[in-house]
């Protein structure tokens, strides 16, 4: 166990639309350190996603966010020589980075042209309720329920 819990560092609001979650998903598109590429590659998405379907499009990601995070997961845990799926709650910072990362890891396995041309899709499709981010939550929550015998194991 550690000593004390690391200090959580402040995260600034981006410039454009003053808030902080986009930050973090930007965090998130960033490789290499190229802040700056990951904020015109998100922005490029947002516009995309306005113009394909005449709506705001920071209110469509955030639909998308909220459509691809899970609630609980499951984890493995040892009894007694056997290996049990245990599902869990997850807390809600935790939450929102699941559902940034496989928003943008399904992203990156897309088969357009550019980013923000799969961020923008990947966006579109979650808000929607289709696609495969939205696709592995359903399967996280499917997982738990088929385990739901289990979790009287919790830890």
């Amino acid at each position: 166990m550690r000593k004390s819990k690391p200090k959580k560092r402040i995260i600034l609001p981006d410039p454009k639309y003053n808030e902080v979650l986009v930050t973090k998903f930007v965090n998130n598109i960033m490789l290499e350190g190229k802040k700056n590429l990951s904020y015109k590659i998100f922005y490029e998405a947002i516009d995309i996603v306005s113009e394909k379907t005449k709506e705001d499009g920071l209110e469509m990601w955030k639909k998308a966010l909220a459509n691809v995070t899970p609630s609980v997961e499951v984890r493995s845990r040892r009894i007694g020589g056997a290996t049990f799926q245990i599902p869990s709650e997850i807390r809600p910072g935790r939450k929102m980075s699941i559902g940034m990362k496989s928003l943008v890891n399904f992203a990156r396995k897309r088969h357009e042209k550019t980013m923000g041309q799969k961020l923008a899709n990947e966006i579109i499709a979650a808000s929607k309720e289709e696609g495969t981010a939205f696709k592995k939550k359903e399967d996280t929550h499917r997982m738990a329920e088929a385990n739901k015998a289990f979790s009287h194991f919790r830890f």
